[in-house]
């Protein structure tokens, strides 16, 4: 067990007034009359947020609540084949010694930042739900993280990092939850890590290739003869709009990162423009602030390797075969679904069941980034999963979650 070196968000103010001379120079595109959202992220929407960025957003007031509530820490962590890296991550133990510990991966374009509104609810919950020592890692080339300088590093290493930490810190069984990427990343820890180390693994983004005859043949053959239900369909048409009309980022970001960062990094406002328009399509009529929405993109502006490392998952990812979209992986452990019904890839239920998905949860509203759009709402499904009576309940023997 390592020793934990604390760590505060502290960033120089010679970097603050940099931001603002950008911004200052930010030369702005046309826009067609009427365009709305069809064409992008709103000139109207940019143009204000670039004017408050510059002039009235107080970044020093959120860094010190996120210093105030987030208790953060780096630590070096050996990576296979990659050395040392330095990651950033929060780590906040509950007042009940048998809390479960629990593993928090975010995805893009989101960072630690995500497990903001779920940490206090997991940490401390009342008598008759479970409590959880909770660690939300900064993935590498992410937020305050140091970035990987070699090619390849790709979902093996971020799951082997992550699962290092938590045996640094001392968990040597944990429980794991995440999304987009931090979904991928845990399905990963559970199929390599699971029964010894990982004892079960919770996700708001199920992901399944449609079955066939030689994989999940049992499946497949009731697929044949089984109509999908009203709301399986309505999944499949939502990840249809998200093929044809959102994914364009996603095709550029695995096949020519590099291009794109120079943008990224060199210009604040075509930062916000490509992160801005994800927050807002991808989630649910969630009423983002102005404030909000600066502190998500600030944390990748001023990330420790810059905004453009974070896109380089997607390259590295396509390139050993977007596994967990192309093909169904084996997990050992209890599992348990989220479905939200704003997700961008929404599978059918029936092509995930396996005797290993021990709890299944939709909910009416929400979208991508659950732990920030519906916080009480995940909580409450891990505390369902994890609770007494749960599927998963006691799933780490020597940590409940609850009060001996």
């Amino acid at each position: 067990m390592s020793t934990e070196t604390p760590f505060k968000i502290a960033v120089p103010d010679d970097d603050i007034a940099f931001l603002r001379q950008k911004l200052d120079l930010t030369r702005f595109p046309d826009e067609l009359e009427n365009a709305g959202r069809d064409y992008g992220a709103p000139l109207g929407d940019i143009q204000r947020l670039v004017a408050y960025w510059k002039d009235g957003y107080d970044w020093r007031k959120h860094e010190a609540q996120l210093n105030e509530e987030l208790p953060q820490f780096m630590q070096d962590i050996e990576v296979e084949g990659f050395g040392a890296l330095s990651v950033h991550y929060v780590h906040k133990k509950s007042s009940v010694s048998s809390a479960i510990p629990l593993l928090f991966v975010h995805g893009w374009p989101g960072s630690f930042l995500e497990v903001r509104k779920i940490l206090p609810l997991l940490v401390e919950a009342p008598a008759e739900h479970p409590n959880f020592h909770v660690v939300a890692i900064g993935l590498p080339a992410f937020g305050f993280s140091e970035a990987p300088k070699k090619k390849g590093f790709a979902i093996p290493q971020y799951a082997e990092v992550s699962h290092k930490l938590m045996l640094a810190l001392g968990y040597n069984e944990y429980v794991t939850q995440g999304g987009d990427w931090g979904g991928v990343i845990t399905q990963r820890i559970a199929s390599v890590y699971g029964r010894k180390h990982n004892k079960a693994w919770h996700t708001n983004f199920p992901l399944s290739a449609p079955p066939h005859l030689w994989d999940r043949p049992m499946i497949y053959l009731k697929s044949l003869v089984k109509r999908l239900t009203a709301i399986e369909k309505a999944g499949l048409e939502r990840t249809k709009w998200f093929d044809t009309e959102s994914r364009g980022y996603f095709m550029e970001q695995s096949t020519q990162p590099q291009t794109l960062g120079y943008s990224l990094a060199d210009s604040p406002a075509g930062l916000l423009g490509w992160i801005y328009e994800k927050l807002v399509v991808w989630t649910d009529d969630y009423p983002w602030t102005d404030d909000e929405v600066l502190t998500w993109i600030s944390i990748y502006w001023f990330s420790r390797p810059g905004p453009a490392a974070s896109v380089r998952i997607y390259y590295e990812y396509s390139k050993i075969g977007m596994e967990a979209f192309n093909k169904h992986i084996p997990v050992n452990v209890p599992t348990g679904h989220s479905y939200f019904p704003r997700e961008l890839i929404i599978p059918p239920q029936s092509w995930l069941k396996t005797s290993n998905v021990v709890f299944e949860s939709r909910h009416e509203s929400g979208g991508h980034f659950a732990s920030y759009e519906r916080p009480e709402a995940l909580v409450g499904d891990l505390r369902k999963m994890f609770g007494k009576g749960g599927p998963a309940f006691a799933a780490v023997a020597s940590n409940n979650g609850f009060e001996s």
